[in-house]
């Protein structure tokens, strides 16, 4: 049954009657608008810009549905095929799309193009067995895709063209025996893939260098996998772990071939001691050439024991003989930079099978500095004396501008600047009782407006106050003369009130 949003004819025994719908729909043609407006379905549950039709046991292949969407659920049914026209006109609002739980085993070519705009597709939890070329063109704009829970067991090439958008791929619970990681470098292939999921599938045989080189970006999945545990793994997953690789330190338990190492195994007989407690530095001018050893590594190699070097840039092994190389690895795990460049700089960590876990006191990394030694630091790190430099000359600048600010605050916006003593006299210890802050003229004139009257009181100096002298008698203030006081504020500091030339 083709589903509609609603039926034009009114009554099923063919009688006339009145249809609203009959009538916007023939009075959309005359004025000429869309011929089709969908509405929501019965079968869908609408609610603003989302539509649901899960749980409804849907198996029809070509939907007519409104295009305001920006989330269609359409989980939870029995769909079976994707085509191409499976909804009829275009989602350029859509950006999730939910098509989980279903019996899908078939997605044709360009199904997505209707979609240009979709951010999240899940598919999970279906039937798909192969990912067929451009199965996914069109989603340009697509971030995240879940694929776990299906049974695929391959993934042609070009299956990820148009997704250099996409920043999540889950591809757990599946059959995959391999997983092409050159879809990385495809055209138009996820290069800013941050996040890969493969635990849970038959993987054996994986590719140790692709995976160095795409952990430095990106967290990959490998648990509850059936791994096989050669030297170069236990190398790559011993690295893992001193680098605190989150997906190897949560699911470190999931790797049983970390247990498949005895002490008497091959991969435990390669490393001599003595490595540096901290990272050392090796410098090169441009152009010049430059050999780094591996650390901690002995000077002779069993045969056939893989090295890899993890370099700013690539990652390279001993086991690859490019003529035309730059960057080449020796059996004994020493690494040789030839026309050292400028991007040649950075770190560089020898991964190489230890049997074990690295001690505290272990440092696989070295750094290595391409440029003007006045330009590093003996650490081998840029020199930093300039930035130094400049931030405690900005710092002093400042503490000055701080201290200029507080004087200026101090001499400008002091409630009361106390005048000093304008006779020649000499300072006497013993402060006085009251100070005059402001010009005595105008509290001459403040006090006569109030018609109140001021006395300055004022101890007697230490030098002139004799134990057991006689003590001057009290001031009476209400027979004091003010203008004796005030008169032109010709009174000194060392004068006292209780000399008689100036009382009343």
């Amino acid at each position: 049954m083709h589903p509609t949003a609603s039926h034009l004819s009114g009554r099923p025994d063919g009688g006339r009657r009145w249809n609203p719908a009959s009538s916007a729909f023939l009075l959309s043609v005359c004025l000429g608008f869309p011929s089709f407006v969908a509405t929501c379905p019965l079968y869908c549950l609408c609610a603003s810009d989302i539509i649901s039709c899960s749980g409804r046991n849907l198996s029809m292949s070509h939907f007519d549905l409104p295009s305001y969407a920006t989330r269609l659920d359409l989980s939870h049914n029995a769909l079976t095929v994707l085509p191409v026209d499976w909804i009829s006109q275009p989602f350029d609002r859509l950006v999730t799309l939910v098509l989980s739980r279903n019996s899908i085993s078939q997605i044709e070519v360009n199904a997505f193009v209707v979609t240009p705009r979709l951010l999240q597709l899940d598919l999970s939890l279906n039937q798909l067995t192969v990912l067929n070329t451009s199965i996914f063109t069109g989603l340009k704009e697509l971030r995240e895709l879940l694929l776990f829970g299906n049974q695929i067991i391959q993934i042609n090439p070009g299956a990820f063209s148009d997704l250099y958008s996409l920043k999540r791929l889950y591809f757990s619970g599946n059959r995959l025996v391999d997983f092409p990681f050159g879809l990385y470098w495809e055209p138009g292939g996820p290069r800013n893939l941050s996040f890969l999921d493969l635990s849970n599938n038959k993987l054996s045989n994986v590719s140790v260098q692709s995976l160095l080189s795409l952990s430095q970006k990106s967290g990959i999945y490998l648990q509850e996998n059936p791994l096989i545990c050669d030297c170069a793994l236990l190398a790559m997953m011993e690295y893992w772990i001193w680098k605190q690789y989150r997906p190897m330190v949560d699911f470190r338990g999931e790797y049983p071939c970390r247990d498949n190492v005895r002490p008497g195994s091959k991969c435990s007989k390669q490393i001599a001691s003595g490595m540096p407690a901290e990272a050392r530095t090796y410098q090169v001018e441009p152009g010049k050439w430059l050999r780094v050893p591996c650390p901690g590594f002995a000077s002779l190699v069993q045969e056939g024991l893989e090295v890899f070097w993890v370099t700013p840039t690539t990652v390279v092994n001993s086991s690859t003989h490019d003529p035309n190389a730059r960057l080449k690895v020796f059996h004994n795990g020493t690494i040789e930079i030839q026309r050292a460049l400028i991007e040649d700089s950075g770190t560089y960590g020898c991964v190489a099978v230890r049997g074990r876990d690295y001690r505290p006191t272990e440092f696989p990394e070295v750094h290595v500095v391409v440029g003007n030694s006045s330009t590093t630091s003996s650490s081998g790190f840029t020199n930093r004396s300039g930035a130094e430099h400049f931030n405690t000359a900005f710092t002093t600048l400042a503490s000055c501008v701080i201290s200029i600010v507080l004087v200026l605050l101090y001499l400008y916006l002091t409630p009361c600047r106390c005048r000093e003593s304008r006779g020649g006299g000499p300072r006497r210890s013993g402060a006085r009782a009251l100070i005059l802050c402001s010009d005595p003229r105008e509290v001459e004139s403040e006090q006569r407006s109030n018609g109140k009257r001021v006395a300055f009181l004022e101890p007697q100096s230490e030098d002139l106050t004799d134990i057991g002298s006689p003590k001057p008698p009290a001031l009476n203030i209400g027979h004091a003369a003010t203008e004796g006081i005030l008169k032109n504020g010709s009174r000194t500091v060392d004068q006292t009130l209780t000399d008689p030339a100036q009382m009343a």
